[in-house]
């Protein structure tokens, strides 16, 4: 597969998709390193563990469903972004992806920054000790609220989304007697080779002012003159799970040419500029992501060789890894409760968690791999389809897969590259409880988001 695919492929049919695999894997007990974390491992006994645990022993002491995080696979993802890019660069981590407390001690401690874009996310990153300064606070319609805890606490930049933000950060800035760091976010006009609805820099879209028409430009005229305002570059974001550079190239090219208007028109030279994240990770076998330092030489090299040919210094870069530090680093853990041959078409496996803890596949049509973990298995392979227990004919976690044919309830199952967006996006659908988030390094494991209660879902509800 090229770098150019992207795992939202076409809607399923009845049988495999077309172009899709038709053959199952030579080895249905392997595990990918690619999918996988770091430290998952089968052992002769064929459990699956991490971290230095067997998945029985966690379900047994956890339960599930739960997403297990490889801590130590985090931390050493963290590090190899912060050296890829080195001290010339600022890596932030996007917090949307996943955040807890925890995530962000880690974060703090592997010297990364972070990108939060609600008051929760800053809540959270503030409780866990994150310094203001290294904090970027995005989002498309932040409230008055929000922008005063961002202002007051003192946040390294805020990114603004529009016109009207632009004036109310000043205002917000100004009463409280600050000069707050900005950057203004532009669409640049690509449209990166991902799924429709997570494509973020064409123009019909709510995300950032455009550079058509001459729109960012205004925006950049604007915050130059308002004191409250510093304005310390520009931002971009071309999409999400993308594996081609090209559309960075385009987008970094025309952010450059913005750069240079502003340099012939104002006569100041912006320091910085943010590419965004959105660089994709392995779900499947046939995914073929990038390694950080392919992508930082990649990245640098474009903005320089424009800054050159525009006769500008090279602004400092930041980007804004999510999915592409936590994501591999966890798995979903399910129990199966029923196995359903469809003579013909495929057997549904249905586990004990569903769209509730992984809403992708039914948002995004997203593929997913899957496998026993339990035990291994010498016995042919099926055609499966895993689905959860809620009551959604679109309720499907992986929607094509390959499991043992002796599969049966009581096994453990496991989709690895759930650490991105899972946990983030999950609800109470039917009333689930949310799975609870497991750290697992060097032997130990420990909750870092506990699994929800009844008692939580009473207490919301006041009668």
């Amino acid at each position: 597969m090229s770098r150019s695919a992207h795992p939202a492929g076409p809607r399923h049919a009845d049988v495999l998709p077309e172009g899709h695999y038709t053959a199952p894997p030579t080895d249905l007990n392997a595990l990918d390193p690619k999918v996988w974390a770091g430290t998952v491992t089968r052992n002769e006994d064929g459990v699956v563990s991490v971290g230095g645990i067997e998945v029985t022993r966690l379900a047994e002491e956890f339960g599930t469903p739960a997403y297990f995080l490889d801590e130590a696979d985090f931390r050493a993802r963290c590090r190899a972004w912060a050296a890829a890019f080195g001290k010339d660069a600022d890596v932030f981590y996007a917090g949307k992806a996943f955040l807890s407390r925890a995530i962000v001690r880690w974060l703090k401690e592997e010297g990364l920054n972070l990108d939060v874009c609600s008051g929760g996310e800053l809540a959270t990153a503030l409780a866990a000790g994150m310094p203001a300064e290294r904090i970027a606070f995005h989002g498309n319609n932040k409230s008055v609220e929000e922008i005063e805890r961002a202002v007051e606490a003192g946040v390294g930049r805020i990114v603004l989304d529009s016109f009207q933000e632009i004036v109310r950060v000043a205002h917000i800035a100004q009463r409280a007697g600050k000069r707050q760091r900005v950057q203004i976010r532009v669409t640049v006009g690509v449209e990166a080779h991902t799924h429709e609805f997570i494509a973020t820099a064409h123009e019909d879209q709510k995300f950032g002012i455009a550079l058509a028409g001459g729109q960012a430009a205004e925006a950049v005229r604007r915050a130059l003159k308002l004191d409250g305002l510093e304005l310390i570059g520009i931002h971009s974001h071309i999409g999400s799970q993308i594996f081609d550079m090209a559309g960075f190239e385009v987008s970094a090219r025309r952010v450059v040419q913005l750069l240079a208007e502003v340099r012939d028109e104002h006569g100041v030279e912006l320091p910085e500029i943010d590419l965004g994240g959105g660089l994709g990770i392995a779900y499947t076998s046939e995914d073929d992501p990038r390694e950080p330092h392919e992508i930082a030489k990649s990245l640098t090299e474009i903005v320089t060789r424009e800054c050159e040919a525009a006769g500008l210094r090279p602004p400092r870069i930041s980007v804004e890894p999510g999915r592409a530090i936590v994501g591999p680093t966890a798995f979903t853990l399910y129990e199966v409760g029923t196995v359903k041959p469809l003579e013909g078409l495929r057997t549904y496996v249905s586990v004990d968690g569903g769209m509730s803890d992984n809403i992708r596949t039914a948002l995004y049509d997203a593929e997913y791999s899957v496998a026993l973990v339990s035990r291994t298995s010498e016995a042919a392979p099926m055609l499966s389809r895993v689905v959860g227990k809620h009551c959604e004919s679109g309720d499907i976690v992986v929607k094509d897969a390959f499991l043992p044919a002796d599969l049966a309830p009581g096994d453990l199952i496991a989709v690895p590259a759930t650490g991105a967006y899972c946990r983030s996006m999950a609800s109470n659908y039917n009333h689930a409880l949310r799975p609870p988030v497991v750290a697992v390094a060097d032997g130990e494991a420990r909750v870092i988001v506990r699994r929800e209660t009844e008692e939580d879902l009473l207490r919301l509800d006041v009668g």
